[in-house]
């Protein structure tokens, strides 16, 4: 990555501001962006995994939000690789992995999740819980493959969510992610193309924001006031990269408002290239548009940090020139206010030290062999 001075100089003054979030308060604007690494047989996170967050926050990320851990609901998941956050042993794991972090500085939250109808078969301990679902269907169309939820599925995946998050706080954790992007359970209602209900939970995009809200409400009320809700959310699906929540600000608004009354305390806007504008007449990214439309903190994401190779070959399009400039400028403007760094911690541990330290030229390209490992 090529980076001038004065450039360097400004990204390490800049990116260095602490910021607010609920009642935590984040050193810095640098976030460690959820990624799925599958390194806890059991569901159980263990050492590796405290050293492997712990790392990154010693190295200067202000704000660790860990892998999607699955909350305690049979069909929240299909790995058993993946961490799960419920269970004794599970989450004894977790509290070790707060306390590394914040023994090396960093603040952290877990990211709850549920897959529903993503889920195709699963592994112990529920081999055979079925994949649910706002309507049964999947991300790709086609007739239902899976089980609508009942009213009793509705009430058990927000009492999972809502002891989740009474978990983390209970165990040392800063706040709690809940992951409403990506064509997973909570974004399986937002979008229309996987919520055909016609009770009070589809219809209208206020309908469809209703189950989300149901959960945040319930996560609110099972942690203390000054214990911060995220909500990550996108407009994309693994399913299908060009699906949209909203088409216009006014829908995302009906969109996040229900959210933002429930209790989300700031919103995580997944993009996958975070230059891009999300509406016509405005330079605003999605990240961008969700604080002007909340007034809440935002967090940005979507190949920050990667070298233009990486992006060329992975996503079609490189990162424009000048890009930290820009995304600097924006940061100081106000369109957002943390900055999310996925794959690029993944390479390189020392990522943020570096970059705080305005030492671009030590940065290593991202090499998908990192995916392997968990170092």
């Amino acid at each position: 990555m090529t980076v001038t001075a004065s450039s360097a100089s400004r990204a390490a003054e800049i990116l260095s501001r602490p910021v607010t979030l609920g009642g935590l308060t984040v050193p810095n604007r640098i976030v460690m962006a959820p990624m799925t690494r599958q390194f806890s047989p059991g569901g159980v996170p263990g050492e590796d995994v405290a050293s492997y967050y712990a790392r990154r926050a010693a190295a200067g990320v202000g704000l660790i939000v860990t892998e999607g851990t699955y909350v305690g609901h049979e069909s929240a998941g299909q790995s058993d690789r993946v961490p799960r956050f419920h269970g004794e042993e599970q989450l004894a794991g977790w509290s070790k992995v707060a306390a590394a972090v914040h023994e090396a500085g960093g603040t952290i939250v877990p990211q709850l999740w549920h897959i529903g109808m993503v889920r195709t078969q699963g592994e112990p301990p529920f081999a055979d819980a079925p994949a649910i679902g706002p309507s049964g269907l999947r991300g790709d169309g086609g007739e239902p493959t899976g089980k609508a939820m009942t009213r009793r599925d509705l009430d058990e995946v927000v009492e999972a969510f809502a002891e989740a998050a009474a978990a983390a706080e209970r165990i040392g954790f800063d706040g709690v992610e809940l992951h409403g992007a990506h064509g997973y359970l909570l974004d399986q209602f937002l979008w229309e193309g996987t919520n055909r209900r016609t009770d009070g939970y589809g219809g209208d995009p206020v309908a469809r924001a209703r189950f989300a809200a149901e959960v945040v409400a319930a996560v609110r009320a099972s942690v203390s006031p000054g214990f911060p809700v995220l909500f990550r959310y996108s407009q994309w699906k693994q399913q299908a990269y060009d699906a949209r929540l909203a088409d216009t600000p006014e829908q995302l608004e009906a969109v996040l408002t229900p959210l933002v009354e429930a209790g989300v305390d700031a919103f995580h806007a997944s993009t996958r290239r975070y230059w891009l504008p999300e509406f016509e007449g405005s330079d605003l990214n999605l990240a961008g548009w969700t604080r002007k439309l909340t007034g809440k903190p935002a967090i940005t994401v979507g190949s920050v940090g990667l070298d233009g190779d990486f992006i060329r070959a992975f996503m079609g399009e490189g990162a424009p020139v000048g890009a930290l400039d820009n995304l600097l400028d924006r940061l100081e403007r106000g369109e957002f206010d943390l900055v999310a760094v996925g794959r690029a911690l993944l390479q390189d541990p020392d990522w943020a030290a570096k970059v705080l330290g305005g030492r671009f030229e030590e940065l290593k390209p991202y090499d998908p062999a990192a995916l392997k490992t968990l170092s």
